[in-house]
């Protein structure tokens, strides 16, 4: 089985690793997003590929689900005292030699395609991780601060304003120029499902989809394509997902998020027991709709929404 995954960091890589679990001769393609990427102390920072690919290989410090396990932090403590910024970016030691290794690679021509696929050797995460596109493509947020409205980066106001203010608009600025990476598209045309995980249906999935011909390649390629919901019980299950979804003129409901997708894209949705009230909802908008429980508190709960999915797309075919 060919199974394409559009994924952001957290939710998505471990998603990944329960679908793994559920289907381990699968061959998986993960399509990573790339509009959280950005330039510190003068690195390129992957956040998204970096977890995937952490995660996967063993090498993610599970507690917070993002950075390195068992790590240090000399280089930012010394950066620090020599009063260089940003403070609100903490990247570890283990952690700077990867963004030193991708930096060097880039500088010396390499495509981002080609570096992501340098790291995996090392990491043997047991996906194929593609960027969504070589291309930059930076997420930024319109906002209103000190009286005045001003675009910033997309970790700014995740990491250091942590959503305390409201999104005006979300631009992945760049995306309208950007061109699928090497691999996108023909895998999204060989797959044999296409699975939404529940990652940030904005900054994420929402980003990866911006990029030209990603989207139009999904909704042509003939096979289901099955979301997971990321709010349940009309909160986000993790992060601040409703901020930025308002942001787009979405309410923060499963249903919602369905609609916001939209039967042109979506073929099923399923949506946690607690919110079972709004499967007719989602499939009065055309998407088949299933209830059943979403929280990934351990990587067999994971695996069990991953063969949940799965069964939602054999259903979707048979239909």
């Amino acid at each position: 089985m060919r199974i394409v995954v559009l994924a952001g960091g957290i939710g998505g890589a471990r998603f990944l690793r329960g679908l793994k679990r559920a289907v381990p001769d699968a061959d998986i393609t993960v399509i990573g997003n790339t509009g959280d990427d950005i330039h510190l102390f003068g690195l390129k920072v992957c956040p998204d590929l970096d977890t995937v690919m952490y995660t996967l290989g063993g090498g993610i410090n599970e507690e917070q689900g993002w950075g390195r396990a068992d790590e240090t932090f000399h280089v930012k403590e010394e950066l620090a005292a020599y009063g260089v910024g940003p403070d609100w970016f903490g990247l570890g030691d283990r952690d700077f030699a990867t963004h030193i290794v991708r930096t060097q690679m880039i500088g010396a021509g390499y495509p981002l395609s080609a570096v992501t696929e340098a790291l995996c050797d090392r990491w043997q995460p047991g996906v194929r991780l593609i960027p969504m596109t070589d291309d930059r493509v930076e997420t930024h947020v319109a906002v209103e601060l000190d009286g005045q409205r001003k675009a910033i980066h997309f970790q700014e106001y995740w990491v250091r304003l942590r959503a305390s203010v409201p999104a005006e608009a979300v631009v992945p600025v760049g995306a309208e120029q950007a061109k699928p990476a090497p691999g996108v598209l023909e895998a999204i045309s060989e797959a044999d499902v296409i699975l939404f995980p529940p990652s940030n249906p904005v900054v994420s999935i929402g980003t990866i989809l911006a990029v030209p011909g990603i989207r139009e390649a999904i909704a042509d390629a003939g096979v289901p394509v099955v979301g997971l919901s990321p709010i349940v019980g009309d909160k986000p299950v993790r992060g601040m997902a409703d901020k930025v979804l308002a942001a787009v003129g979405v309410e923060a409901t499963a249903a919602a998020v369905a609609e916001h997708y939209g039967s042109g894209l979506l073929d099923g949705w399923l949506v946690d027991t607690v919110d079972a009230g709004s499967v007719e909802r989602v499939e009065a908008a055309g998407i088949r709709c299933r209830a059943v429980p979403l929280m990934m508190t351990d990587a067999d709960a994971a695996a069990r929404m991953a063969r949940e999915a799965l069964d939602l797309a054999e259903a979707v075919r048979a239909a």
